[in-house]
């Protein structure tokens, strides 16, 4: 008999599919006593896991650096490699095997336990919903240590995909739905800001989170609706209900087209007041959806992104090679670059050593970017460069006190200078505006 259950939509769309239920049970270790000859190859079962899943997840990011998947799936990559490296996570459970004689998955699942209740305490749901990375960090560890990889089903042959239910589940397993006819998928689990949402959006994957026991009302197998437009979600439901979710894809998929014929329509409101559609982007790459639906421009050229998963920083040359090529692909629209963002949970590898004890709230963004000067200052020669090739506009992120202000625009002059000492033209007109951090009510 059908049912109906109503969580948070956060990709929209509709699928119709057959469940696979993924198990959380893997953090439901067992706690047994290793005797202390057999301590170091504990700790080499530890670390022969860690090299594993290390070895996943750049494979996984070198999908996204190929074009496979969404760009901002590689931050995520990242964001997990770099969880990997944390002392208070892996070296943390090595000190815990040897002090308490203790197997390896438990000591694992003791210092995540511990380091979600640290990230429960933050007050910015963005960073508060990054324990769910932790736990799937730790996840990935506790299935290689059990010997289960895991597996997804293989492409139905019946006309209907496969809707994975699952407590919860990491970019990582997201990404890999799209070799295995996945419809879509629900969790226990989630909001609209974590990391599985957002690359479900990218993906266009339907999606509801947040259903709390789904698990344990549908079976294997079962048939299953997703609306991740409603936030529903039918079990078992009849011929008649599944064909009208039928209509209403087919219906959604004729709103779609006809969306895309208005694509070089002005956007103006009835009382005739112009609008201006924008795109954010991470680079060249994403400019031929820019074209695709004809923006108006640039609104976010998130920089950062040029600066992540690699030993080295860009250079002065390859910036402006990147800024350039955006601009002038816009052809007299207009581009708004940000500074790069890094610090809270996007870190440049180079200072992976860089101990900072609240990432959120210290080093990061405009902060990071007056810490290391000459960094900031190549950038902006970049920047400032790449302005005489279109309309270009420089964003600085998250500042909060008019001392940064000062600072920003005397590195900016400085760039200036030397650029007309050297004798390299940029837009001396140059728009420069910032993103204005406001402190939280106490």
């Amino acid at each position: 008999m059908p049912f109906t259950l109503h969580g948070l939509p956060v990709s929209q769309g509709i699928a119709i599919g057959h469940v696979h239920l993924v198990s959380h049970a893997l953090l439901e270790v067992n706690h047994y006593q290793v005797a202390k000859k057999h301590l170091p190859r504990e700790l080499e079962r530890l670390d022969d896991a860690v090299a594993t899943v290390q070895g996943e997840l750049i494979g996984l990011k070198a999908a996204t650096t190929s074009g496979q998947t969404h760009s901002e799936v590689g931050a995520f990559v990242d964001l997990q490699l770099m969880m990997l490296a944390d002392p208070l996570l892996v070296d943390a459970a090595r000190e815990l095997i040897e002090a308490r004689g203790c197997n390896a998955e438990w000591a694992l699942v003791q210092q995540m336990e511990l380091l979600v209740e640290q990230f429960r305490q933050i007050e910015d749901p963005y960073l508060r919903e990054r324990q769910a990375d932790v736990v799937q960090v730790v996840e990935r560890l506790v299935k290689v240590l059990h010997g289960h990889p895991g597996h997804l089903p293989a492409k139905r042959r019946d006309g209907f995909g496969t809707v994975v239910v699952a407590h919860d589940l990491s970019p990582a397993d997201t990404i890999s739905f799209r070799d295995h006819n996945i419809a879509g998928f629900v969790t226990d689990v989630g909001g609209p800001t974590s990391h599985t949402a957002i690359v479900a959006r990218s993906l266009s994957l339907p999606a509801v989170v947040g259903l709390y026991h789904i698990r344990h009302v549908v079976k294997d197998g079962e048939l299953l609706i997703v609306d991740g437009t409603r936030g529903i979600v039918i079990v078992d439901p009849d011929e008649q209900i599944v064909e009208e979710y039928r209509l209403r894809r087919s219906e959604l998929e004729i709103e779609r087209s006809k969306l895309n014929r208005l694509r070089d329509t002005p956007a103006t409101t009835l009382d005739g007041v112009d609008i201006k559609l924008l795109a954010n982007i991470e680079g060249s790459k994403d400019l031929p959806q820019v074209k695709a639906v004809n923006a108006d421009g640039i609104g976010l050229y998130r920089t950062e992104f040029l600066f992540l998963g690699r030993d080295t920083l860009p250079d002065e040359s390859e910036q402006y090679e990147a800024y350039r090529a955006v601009v002038k692909s816009m052809q007299g629209k207009p581009v708004t670059i940000r500074t790069f963002d890094v610090g809270a949970d996007k870190a440049l590898d180079i200072f992976a050593g860089r101990v900072e004890p609240n990432p959120a709230l210290g080093l990061r963004a405009v902060r990071f970017s007056l810490s290391e000067p000459q960094i900031f200052l190549t950038q902006l020669r970049a920047l400032l460069r790449a302005s005489a090739h279109g309309k270009l506009q420089i964003m600085v992120p998250m500042l909060s006190h008019a001392q940064e202000i000062d600072q920003c625009l005397a590195l900016i002059e400085k760039a200036k200078a030397e650029l007309r000492e050297e004798k390299l033209k940029f837009d001396e007109r140059i728009e420069i505006g910032g993103m204005i951090e406001v402190p939280a009510a106490a």
